[in-house]
């Protein structure tokens, strides 16, 4: 299927880099599109020839990192308001965010940056470190890095994928594979966070 697929899609390079910025910028910013399955293939096309590997790296990077900074604005500025806004649970969530400010001034940076690889993580992370008012320079330092490295990562897979993509059953469980494992790390990573977020605001 990932074979057929990759071989079924001709897109002029221009546009290619172009979408590939959006989709990854929109999902970092809070869309539910597919960012990192358009980061995957990208790196596909990019062992065909249709695309250029170390401009699929920039174009994804460049989405991820910006498209995090409007998550972290839309935390700051929104998302704060509506946790910390009037209201019968109004106690509770404030409680919630005094949590999470404190786990934030203490691991932000590595939730910012590890929760890149983590399907969820990577979209709410950014929301959660605005609405905890996580200083925006530290912020911007790990999710530069974390975008970079993730974008880099996740497109040489898809470029591997690509290059054996006449191994179709082997392409398939390899991803499936990823998928499946970084489910469950996010799973785990949420839990942890949940424990240490209640323990250090206690």
């Amino acid at each position: 299927m990932f074979a057929f697929l990759i071989a079924s899609i001709h897109v002029p390079a221009n546009l290619g880099y172009l979408a590939l910025f959006l989709i990854v910028g929109g999902e970092s910013a809070g869309l539910p599109i597919p960012g990192e399955t358009s980061i995957l293939i990208g790196g596909a096309l990019a062992a065909r020839g249709e695309l250029d590997l170390p401009l699929v790296w920039l174009f994804a990077a460049s989405g991820a990192i910006i498209g995090d900074n409007i998550g972290y604005l839309i935390g700051r500025f929104l998302l704060r308001r509506v946790l910390t806004g009037s209201g019968r649970l109004a106690h509770r969530l404030e409680r919630s965010v005094a949590r999470s400010e404190v786990f934030f001034r203490r691991h932000g940076g590595k939730t910012v940056f590890f929760g890149r690889w983590l399907p969820v993580l990577r979209v709410t992370a950014a929301w959660m470190a605005g609405a905890s008012h996580m200083r925006w320079r530290r912020f911007a330092v790990f999710n530069a890095l974390g975008g970079a490295g993730w974008a880099i990562t996740i497109s040489t897979l898809g470029y591997v994928a690509g290059k054996s993509a006449d191994s179709v059953v082997g392409v398939l469980g390899i991803l499936a594979l990823v998928i499946v494992t970084l489910a469950l790390i996010s799973h785990w990573w949420f839990r942890r966070l949940g424990r240490r977020a209640t323990e250090e605001g206690a």
